[in-house]
Formats: structure tokens, C-alpha cells, sequence
């Protein structure tokens, strides 16, 4: 790196969520135990899935990726943030920033489009109920999931490469408890403007691409779950949708919070990036094993046969 006001950053600090003393063992045990909560809830609806034949369909192959997924987002931000509350150091390294930030990616990207998938799912299935199979084949199905892989590694990938080739000030603070990509580009002294284009773009298109699709596919089945013509099939159709529909609503409106925050190093933006990064992980198993009777016979099938083998 040039000489003068640019030098070599070799670690980043990350501020975290509160600066007090006294809050930093009730800020552990917190996150401790949403992290504990995030990893079980989650490895439960993956082994329900892999465990029950009948949940081995389209819905349950997304679902069964967003747990995986949500596990990997919530594992690449909160071990680091509990071990920094340990040991009372708020560091962390160059490479484990670049790194921590393109998994976030990742992962996060990876969640917009399997939810994306997930709705047009339930489309085909309430849509076109007859022909649901046929067109939810598992070779689509596996294609889909795939290709959104891919999109997100490619990404991610080229995004933190270029990070690699930025300079960097001598202010070092992130004002977060997390290397998150927007507020570390503010840090370089370099320009930044292919960065900032690829960010703003992928931003714009993850947001209205995915949403619109999820959108255009809830109005087509909401007019469908109109035309059914007993209250009780209605309640059916749309009781199908309702988990959905409730990861969705939290996972936009966080996201929303934390990249339309005027402040992001605000209270009100680090509220936004836990709900995002923390809490939302956390709730979709609930959301879906309480709503949903097929995930709760899987779980307690899979729970007695636990409890029968010890």
C-alpha cells in the first residue's frame, strides 16, 4: 500500500453493541443463548426433513436449504462477537474480516432467494394444483437451488476481491459488532467507486427482483384463494402460505431497517442488524414447525424415536 495516510491494515475493531462493562455478560449470555436456540431449531427442522419420506418435496427441499442457510449467516457473525465479549478485545483480523464479510454475503444473499423460491412454490401448488409435480420436478428444483448458489458465491466472491485491492485510512473502527461491507468501504481511502456501483446494483436488484417475484406470486394466489368457494378450502390454501408468508415479512422488514437506516452505527440501526442478523435465524423454525402440522409430527416422530433409543 502507498505511503503517507494509507497504511497496511493488518485488524479492524469492531465496536459491538454496547461500550458499558457491566452489559457485556448480559450481552454473552443473550446472544449465547439466541446463537444455541438458532443452531437447534434449525438442525431440527433439517433432521425432521431428512428423516420423514413424506416431507421429501419441493417446499420441504427449500425449507430444508434456508435452515442450512440460516445456520451458516447466523455462525459467521455471532461466534466472533462472543469471543471478542470474553476476552474483552473488540479486534479482529484483516483476512477474518474480508472472510466474515463474503460468508455473510453468502448466506444472506442465499436466504433472498430460496424465500423467492419458496413462493413461487406455493404458486405452482395453489395455482396449479394439477400440474404441481410436473413442474416442481426435483431436477427444477435442485437447478433452481444451484443456480442461486452459484449467483451468490459468484458475487460475494467478486465483491471481496475487491475489498482486497482497497487502501485503507488510519481509522480502523467499525462501529458494529460485525464486519458489515457498507460501513467498511467508508474506511478505505482508495477509490470505491466500482465497489459502491456493484453494491448499490446487486442491493437494487436483490431487493426488487426477489420481492416483486414473491409479490406477483401472492397476488396470483390470493386471487385463486378467492375463487375456492368454501370458507374451509380457503382457510386451507392460505394456512399453506402462512409460515411463508411470516419469514418473509420478517426477513424484508429487517433487512429494510438495516440498509434504509439514516444511521447504521445508531441504536436504532444496530437493533435493525441483530433483528436481521440474530433474531430473524432464530424465529423461522418456530414460525414453521408451530404453523405447520407435517414439520410437528416429523419433529415429534423424530424426538420419540431419540428419547427411545436412550
Amino acid at each position: 500500500m502507498e505511503s503517507g495516510n494509507q497504511t497496511r491494515v493488518l485488524e479492524f475493531l469492531l465496536l459491538g453493541l454496547s461500550q458499558d462493562s457491566e452489559q457485556q455478560p448480559i450481552l454473552f449470555g443473550l446472544f449465547l443463548s439466541m446463537f444455541v436456540v438458532t443452531v437447534v431449531g434449525n438442525v431440527l427442522i433439517i433432521l425432521a426433513i431428512s428423516s420423514d419420506s413424506h416431507l421429501h418435496t419441493p417446499m420441504y427441499f427449500f425449507l430444508y436449504n434456508l435452515s442450512l442457510a440460516d445456520i451458516c449467516f447466523t455462525s459467521t457473525t455471532i461466534p466472533k462477537m462472543l469471543v471478542n465479549i470474553q476476552t474483552q478485545r473488540k479486534a479482529i483480523s484483516y483476512v477474518g474480516c474480508i472472510t466474515q464479510m463474503y460468508f455473510f454475503m453468502v448466506f444472506g444473499v442465499m436466504d433472498t432467494f430460496l424465500l423467492t423460491l419458496m413462493a413461487y412454490d406455493r404458486f405452482v401448488a395453489i395455482c396449479h394444483p394439477l400440474h404441481y409435480m410436473v413442474i416442481m420436478n426435483p431436477r427444477l428444483c435442485g437447478l433452481l437451488v444451484l443456480v442461486s448458489w452459484f449467483i451468490s458465491v459468484s458475487y460475494s466472491l467478486i465483491q471481496s476481491l475487491l475489498m482486497l485491492q482497497l487502501s485503507f485510512c488510519s481509522n480502523w473502527v467499525i462501529p458494529d459488532f460485525y464486519c458489515e461491507l457498507a460501513q467498511a468501504l467508508t474506511l478505505a481511502c482508495s477509490d470505491t467507486l466500482v465497489n459502491y456501483i456493484l453494491l448499490y446494483l446487486v442491493t437494487g436488484f436483490l431487493g426488487i427482483v426477489p420481492f416483486s417475484g414473491i409479490l406477483c406470486s401472492y397476488t396470483r394466489i390470493v386471487f385463486s384463494i378467492l375463487r375456492i368457494p368454501s370458507a374451509n378450502g380457503r382457510y386451507k390454501a392460505f394456512s399453506t402460505c402462512a409460515s411463508h408468508l411470516s419469514v418473509v415479512s420478517l426477513f424484508y422488514g429487517t433487512g429494510l431497517g438495516v440498509y434504509l437506516s439514516s444511521e447504521s452505527s445508531s441504536w436504532r440501526g444496530m437493533v435493525a442488524s441483530v433483528m436481521y442478523t440474530v433474531v430473524t435465524p432464530m424465529l423461522n423454525p418456530f414460525i414453521y414447525s408451530l404453523r405447520n402440522r407435517d414439520i410437528k409430527r416429523a419433529l415429534q416422530k423424530l424426538l420419540g424415536r431419540t428419547l427411545c433409543v436412550q
